[in-house]
């Protein structure tokens, strides 16, 4: 039996969209959004719709027969620490999804949609290796404030992609390998892999800048930022991811 799998990757400026039989690509396509057509929206959910009907209209250039998918698997999003890896989109997700307990970050689209294409065709919606996917070694995790103990963040999705591709090439297995890999979308991280785990990572506010993040900046800066009483805790929040850069 083939299995036909619609994958979607929703980045803070494109939403990645590709169709695979088993593992031979269909096509690929990256939809650009304009900072025009994502400025209107407040939260990263709000944007739902407009994504969902970007990917439809997607699917349907592409000519896809939507009855014959058997998964949809979107890019895993900010979720508590987990295990990297597949989950199930189920109820319990899509509600911590809209709840406050997660960061607003684009990658919280792709359970959302695909579990809106994958449920009315009576079909399994997926993520994988979510963005919060954490397995830090113990003294990554330490920090000079001891309220707060680190964990990752990074573009766990592409960088563990690109470690299984280097492998690959190499005629070895990713867990085989200790990198390095650096992710440059909208925004950069970099991830340290030891033998199929990322246990170390500087996130895309903590190292350089980028076409959309304000990368490390001194935090007496944005104390004062902050106190300043010329912006909110949101407005402050896109001059460091959306705004910056």
């Amino acid at each position: 039996m083939m299995f036909k799998i619609l994958s979607i990757n929703p980045g803070s400026t494109s939403t990645k969209v590709a169709l695979y039989e088993d593992e031979r690509e269909v096509f690929c396509t990256n939809i650009e959004h304009s900072t025009e057509e994502l400025k209107g929206y407040g939260k990263v959910t709000e944007q739902l719709g407009f994504r969902l009907e970007a990917v439809r209209k997607e699917l349907e250039r592409q000519n896809t027969d939507l009855s014959e998918l058997s998964a949809a698997v979107g890019r895993g999003g900010m979720f508590p620490p987990i295990h990297a890896g597949g989950y199930l989109v189920n109820e319990n997700m899509k509600r911590l999804i809209y709840s406050e307990k997660v960061v607003d970050h684009a990658s919280n689209l792709g359970a959302l949609i695909a579990a809106a294409i994958a449920e009315p065709l009576g079909i399994p919606a997926y993520i994988y290796d979510a963005v919060s996917a954490d397995e830090f070694c113990d003294h990554a995790r330490v920090t000079g404030f001891p309220e707060y103990y680190r964990r990752n963040f990074c573009h766990v999705l592409n960088s563990k992609a690109m470690g299984r591709k280097y492998a690959k090439e190499r005629g070895g297995d990713y867990k085989d390998y200790n990198l390095i890999v650096a992710h440059l979308g909208g925004g950069i991280s970099i991830s340290a892999h030891q033998k199929g785990r990322i246990i170390d990572s500087i996130s895309d506010d903590g190292g350089p800048f980028s076409p959309e993040r304000s990368g490390s900046v001194p935090l007496n800066f944005i104390v004062e930022l902050c106190y300043s009483g010329k912006y909110t805790k949101e407005e402050v929040l896109r001059k460091i991811r959306g705004e910056g850069g």
